[in-house]
């Protein structure tokens, strides 16, 4: 049981403040028997690889994404990158890389999000698992219980941070926040169906997160 759900040391108090609510061990039950039972997204190994790569004294923003990628090799535990191996992108990466480039003019030559996360890119899905094929197949299973008290964690113990929160399902956890201590970023999703109704390109979230963050951290993300 701990095998897929032991959360990086870094993060042992929130860890501990989650390990025995019964929607946490119900949690762990029905993972658990997904990864036994039929193919899962991500490798149970990189669940928690967000919170792997960004302890929570480095967290400068959170970045929220919906659900892991479902195709073969895509989801790799960061909400919206895959690995460096992967040719074809998302749709919705690739959009996030054309407002990438048009805002702060950086060209990314894969979709590997790895350098971010290191950075204090904090990339984090409400859904952290998914079958194979099925989006949302693990939605209301209570990883939205855990990724809520999470985001709630990082704002009582971090200031100064920014959230960047696209589409409607992110907008809903503006109310997890302290809004007077950190940043809030919204727009459209990055999805094509949102993205070009307007809303997304154009938002500049990466020069705006910047721009927050050497006023009151003294740092920038290299996006």
């Amino acid at each position: 049981m701990q095998r897929i759900m032991k959360m990086p040391l870094s993060w042992t108090d929130f860890a501990q403040q989650e390990e025995n609510k019964p929607y946490y061990k119900e949690l762990i039950t029905f993972v658990e028997a997904q990864y036994a039972s039929t193919l899962v997204f991500p490798p149970q190994e990189e669940v928690f690889s967000a919170l792997e790569l960004c302890p929570p004294e480095n967290v400068k923003v959170v970045l929220l994404g919906q659900d892991p990628y479902h195709g073969v090799g895509q989801a790799h535990g960061l909400a919206f990158s895959v690995g460096e191996e992967i040719t074809r992108l998302p749709p919705s990466l690739r959009n996030i890389f054309k407002e990438v480039a048009s805002d702060v003019g950086v060209n990314h030559n894969n979709g590997s999000l790895l350098s971010w996360a290191e950075q204090g890119v904090l990339m984090i899905n409400a859904t952290l698992t998914v079958r194979s094929g099925e989006p949302l197949s693990h939605a209301k299973k209570g990883w939205e219980e855990f990724t809520d008290n999470l985001i709630r964690y990082v704002s009582s113990c971090q200031k100064n941070v920014v959230y960047i929160l696209w589409g409607g399902n992110a907008k809903k956890k503006i109310k997890l926040i302290n809004q007077e201590d950190n940043l809030i970023l919204t727009a459209n999703h990055p999805s094509p169906l949102s993205a070009n109704r307007g809303g997304f390109f154009g938002c500049k979230h990466f020069s705006k997160t910047n721009d927050y963050l050497k006023k009151y951290r003294n740092c920038e993300i290299e996006w």
